[in-house]
């Protein structure tokens, strides 16, 4: 696709305006606080839309009209109101210990409760899963400027890694969280541009629509029992990832250890004003998330009408529908391609640059400075925060140029791993907070078989012959996955402290901290 001047000029000054942002509050990031928290000081409808702009990435965009478009519909929504319980119970229960004391990172908390290496355990888990998970979601949309401009895809890597470093290094956390509510409002104006012009060129008008979605069920949210066609219950509860309680159950779990736990989202709450501040951007973004997944939704169901008189075009896959569309039938050279593909960036960057600070902010507390036997001088701290955010950037551009090489279900397998984070993080909080015979020892080995339980979930139980389970090689959803590995950890590492010499009071002994 070539585009047009008005379409260029549309891009060109999205992405001016992201790279003005940054300069612009350079002078903010002066020191390690202004540069990892933006001073403690924003308010909180900007972290609102910075904590919504940075779980929605380029794969949420083009993936929820996908999911729309096949069969499950509006569905995906019952997630959505599992997200906003999630997040009363992080408001409630963990936010208050992230104000208590001045911290950096998330699991300075867990080295509290547990010790250092507890701590260091957290936040490998979160580097690891969250730069493999990032680089393929840079990966998935580079695939979308090489495959709408024709750019290659390391080229396009490259420029979409690029700008995110660059604001990302002069302007810090004002500067990413700023660029968030920006880009949060570009997507958001993309998709309902993208209703208006669908809804002109629908054949039969709205009305046929209407007939349309009451025919296919598409615009049904709910769904409290199996298909008739179900072979149990469980099997369908188990396997079946747009059940109400699959929403509601997994929606929340998830959202605790992604909301709970997570560095990325905890930077955000350490830069409010006030733990009240955190709060209602935390929970209202909930309800946030829930509109703008009904937006993109709909927009699927709006695009399963439009082909459905259109036999003639198919699709390998339904992730390729929406790209289509923009790229046949958009107006060309109204600006309205333009501000599409400027979405499909906003979605990417806000994602990128949020996890290169949470990731310097990682290795820096919770690694390099208590390593260090002297007090390391503020201009060096925040020197070597800048270089690592860089270094972060440059290794998830690596991830996914190489990520081309890959199969499609290898990248997929990927970023379910990439997941596992959350169950097991939120395991250990929950062990912090529930118990206190559970020590170091104890949570470690926790954590890894939770791990270990999580990789039998996801690669050799539906495989497994279980003679007596009657749906044998089912494939348990991807909800479940977070309540699996949070209570897995959380039962293993409590199980494992009654062992001789695993009790708590062996490692409290030998912790300074």
């Amino acid at each position: 696709m070539t585009l047009g001047l008005i379409d260029t000029l549309v891009l060109l000054l999205s992405i001016a305006l992201v790279v003005w942002i940054g300069l612009r509050v350079r002078s903010t990031a002066g020191t390690v606080e202004g540069f990892l928290l933006g001073d403690r000081n924003l308010p909180w409808w900007a972290i609102l839309g910075s904590i919504v702009a940075t779980e929605t990435s380029t794969a949420t965009v083009l993936s929820l009209p996908a999911t729309a478009y096949g069969p499950v519909g509006m569905k995906f929504l019952q997630i959505a109101f599992g997200y906003i319980l999630g997040r009363s119970v992080v408001v409630y229960f963990l936010l208050p210990a992230y104000f208590d004391g001045k911290i950096f990172s998330a699991y300075q908390v867990l080295e509290r409760r547990f010790g250092g290496s507890t701590k260091q355990f957290a936040s490998i888990l979160f580097l690891v899963t969250r730069n493999l998970g990032d680089g393929l979601r840079l990966f998935l949309a580079s695939v979308v400027l090489w495959k709408l401009l024709g750019w290659s895809l390391a080229w396009s890597a490259i420029a979409i890694g690029a700008i995110t470093i660059f604001y990302t290094y002069f302007g810090g956390m004002r500067s990413i969280v700023w660029n968030d509510c920006i880009q949060f409002l570009i997507y958001m104006l993309g998709g309902i541009v993208t209703i208006l012009i669908i809804g002109n060129a629908l054949p039969n008008g709205w009305q046929g629509f209407w007939e349309f979605a009451a025919e296919t069920g598409k615009l049904e949210v709910f769904q409290f029992a199996p298909p008739a066609d179900s072979a149990t219950t469980w099997g369908w509860l188990l396997n079946d990832a747009y059940s109400f309680w699959a929403g509601l159950i997994g929606g929340a779990v998830l959202t605790l250890g992604t909301h709970g736990t997570d560095q990325m989202m905890v930077q955000r709450y350490l830069s409010a004003r006030s733990q009240t501040d955190a709060a209602r951007a935390l929970w209202f973004s909930g309800v946030v998330v829930c509109i703008q997944f009904a937006l993109f939704l709909f927009i699927g169901v709006l695009l399963a009408s439009f082909y459905a008189d259109r036999p003639e075009v198919v699709f390998e896959k339904s992730d390729e529908v929406y790209a289509h569309f923009i790229v046949h039938s958009f107006p060309k050279n109204t600006g309205m391609i333009g501000l599409m593909l400027a979405a499909i960036l906003a979605a990417a960057m806000s994602t990128l640059s949020s996890s290169l600070n949470a990731s310097a902010s990682a290795l820096l507390n919770d690694f390099y400075l208590p390593m260090q036997k002297d007090v390391v001088p503020p201009e060096r701290v925040l020197q070597l925060t800048r270089y690592l955010a860089v270094g972060f950037g440059v290794l998830q551009v690596l991830i996914g140029i190489w990520a081309g090489s890959l199969k499609d279900t290898v990248v997929s397998n990927s970023l379910t791993i990439a997941g596992f984070s959350a169950g097991i993080l939120l395991g250990l909080f929950t062990l912090g907070n529930l118990t206190n015979r559970v020590g170091q020892t104890a949570a470690l080995a926790g954590s890894l078989l939770g791990l270990a339980c999580l990789l039998f979930v996801q690669f050799a139980w539906p495989s497994v012959a279980l003679t007596w389970w009657p749906d044998a090689n089912l494939k348990i959803a991807w909800p479940w996955f977070a309540l699996i590995g949070s209570m897995t950890t959380f039962t293993c590492a409590l199980a494992v402290s009654y062992l001789p010499g695993c009790e708590r009071k062996a490692v409290v002994a030998t912790n300074r901290n």
